[in-house]
């Protein structure tokens, strides 16, 4: 996991890294402000690499991105960013310091959500995949589908067999095939009881309209009784 920064890490990495460079331009605080508040995408070039991050200058002003905040993972090799054009906002700033602190992140994870939720939507009902066993709960499995995606198989869809925990015929990082039976609202519902030998034939018989039956009308009853006992004699 990337390490946090705080103000104070930001401040003396700055201070003890920033001797090198220097501002480009005039400064221009106010449409940093702008951009800030907007939370504007910033495309920006690394420049050089610091103690603890990178930097890149936006409006005249030497904007620091902490190392935390380059990538979603951990950054082993900080020379890989340098003259590379990244997208960045504007995580703080104080013009009466001259500190500009830039994030990628937020972007980033914003763009991945997006890449996952399209994947999900990709994702056809009645497909059948091949998956793993990622967490067990009470109420039933989350199975990982790779490509950081995973549906829940709920207990009642494991086994047409009744059991009373998933435990008790899944196991952690267990391959599993499993059919897809929903998609709604980028969640995915599983089912390995639909694959079971027979399941087809119980699920055709489920739906299978039924006979049924019109009850008579109150006086279609009254009708026929007064022709049953016509003729009668008492």
């Amino acid at each position: 996991m990337a390490e946090e920064m705080t103000m104070e890490d930001f401040s003396k990495a700055v201070d003890n890294s920033f001797k090198t460079f220097i501002d480009e331009g005039e400064a221009n605080w106010e449409k940093l402000k702008e951009y800030q508040a907007e939370k504007k995408v910033l495309e920006v070039t690394v420049e050089g690499v610091v103690n603890k991050g990178v930097i890149s200058n936006v409006e005249g002003v030497r904007g620091f991105i902490p190392a935390s905040r380059l990538a979603l993972g951990h950054v082993d090799d900080l020379n890989a960013f340098l003259g590379k054009v990244i997208e960045v906002q504007i995580r703080e700033l104080d013009e009466e310091k001259g500190r500009l602190i830039l994030s990628a992140v937020e972007i980033l994870k914003a763009k991945a959500a997006e890449e996952k939720k399209m994947r999900i939507a990709a994702i056809e009902v009645g497909s059948v995949l091949d998956g793993k066993v990622e967490s067990l709960q009470p109420y039933g499995a989350f199975i990982s589908l790779g490509e950081g995606i995973s549906g829940l198989l709920h207990v009642s869809q494991i086994s047409r067999k009744r059991i009373k925990t998933p435990a008790d015929v899944l196991s952690a990082d267990q391959e599993v095939k499993v059919k897809v039976i929903a998609v709604k609202d980028g969640k995915i519902s599983l089912s390995m009881k639909a694959l079971e030998e027979g399941a087809e034939e119980t699920v055709q018989e489920e739906r299978a309209p039924r006979e049924t039956f019109k009850l008579p009308k109150a006086e279609d009853v009254t009708t026929n009784l007064g022709s049953l006992l016509k003729g009668i004699k008492l």
